[in-house]
């Protein structure tokens, strides 16, 4: 069988490799799944910029310097030497870009926890682990759009506590972006996107956003009739300074969330007003769960996403089978060049 690793460079995500493996054997406690397919987003290519930071390179170990940058999809168990882990079972949740994986899982209520030693002390939300049923049409979909939609309702419920009338977005054609702003239209807040000049008429398209603004045309103008926030996606401090500067008084939240344009340099000695905060999709996920239970969030993310579904006809889904067909749209993705309403869903066999 034909089994492989991608693994790319920790220091240089544009330097990636397929390297050939064997089947991984599993210990006592531990399954073998295959890798059935996964979605390929520039949120995983964020997974490896901040990997370090963040703790994204710790699921899933590769040789020194180099790194298996984890994507959400499906697997199945093909071997198993655990208790409560039948061979068949397929499960949604957080692999590496992998034909094969192992791990230890145990069954936690409805759905099982990775409890490896080296997944200790790293976010719940990634160590856990949905049973699913048969393939079906709704399987892409949820790798797709299920982690970032997941995002989205994150953010949206804590700036909904915070009670803006204006919400500004960064990136705005990445797919978070265009959830969150889908979320909080939804309750009546007015949304600006923020994007470069070739992808403005791109966004405007979707008809997610009342106002659609590229960098390259600055912010003059840019104002707020109430209480504003600011969820910056892109990573970028000169972006961020001027929608500061911009909103002035008017802007109460400041949130940062991704770096599609690379690692920001956090050494800056520029002080902003509200200081900007690291949103924590963990920590705000806790919070609502201790308020609603755990399974009333996922009902209601299961919820929108279903709808979001419904509503995004402008996002195309496209298919990629095999290791070369998987390192050809990474490149892509990971350079930007990846049409930004095109759905990548990588089928490793």
């Amino acid at each position: 069988m034909n089994t492989w690793d991608f693994l790319v460079d920790r220091r240089d995500l544009q330097r990636a490799t397929i390297a050939a493996t064997d089947l991984p054997p599993e210990s006592e406690g531990e399954v073998l799944l295959q890798v059935e397919g996964f979605a390929l987003t520039a949120n995983n290519v964020t997974y490896g910029r901040i990997g370090d930071q963040v703790g994204f390179w710790r699921f899933f170990p590769a040789p020194e310097g180099l790194g298996r940058i984890p994507a959400w999809g499906h697997a199945q168990v093909v071997r198993s030497r655990a208790a409560d882990v039948a061979v068949g079972l397929r499960l949604f949740g957080y692999w590496p870009m992998s034909t094969h994986v192992t791990a230890r899982l145990e069954k936690r209520g409805a759905g099982y926890a990775e409890v490896s030693a080296h997944r200790q002390g790293l976010p719940g939300v990634y160590n856990t682990y949905r049973p699913v049923g048969e393939p079906s049409g709704d399987d892409d979909w949820r790798a797709l759009l299920w982690p970032l939609l997941l995002t989205a309702f994150l953010l949206d419920s804590q700036l909904k506590e915070a009670r803006t009338a204006t919400l500004v977005l960064s990136s705005a054609s990445a797919k978070t972006a265009l959830a969150l702003a889908w979320l909080a239209r939804r309750r009546g807040v007015r949304v600006v996107g923020l994007t470069s000049a070739p992808r403005a008429e791109l966004v405007r398209e979707t008809g997610l956003f009342d106002e659609v603004r590229a960098y390259e045309a600055g912010l003059v103008g840019l104002v707020s009739n109430g209480p504003a926030a600011y969820v910056d996606i892109a990573g970028n401090l000169e972006v961020t300074s001027a929608v500061h500067a911009a909103l002035g008084a008017a802007l109460t939240t400041s949130l940062s969330v991704g770096f599609t344009h690379g690692l920001a340099d956090r050494s800056s000695s520029v002080t902003l007003s509200p200081e900007p905060a690291q949103f924590s999709a963990p920590a705000q996920m806790r919070r609502l769960a201790q308020a609603q239970g755990a399974g009333e969030i996922e009902a209601q993310i299961q919820a929108a996403l279903t709808q979001f579904v419904r509503d995004c006809g402008w996002l195309t889904l496209r298919r990629h089978i095999g290791p070369e067909a998987l390192r050809a749209v990474y490149d892509d993705v990971v350079s930007g060049a990846a049409h930004p309403y095109e759905g990548h869903i990588v089928e490793p066999i």
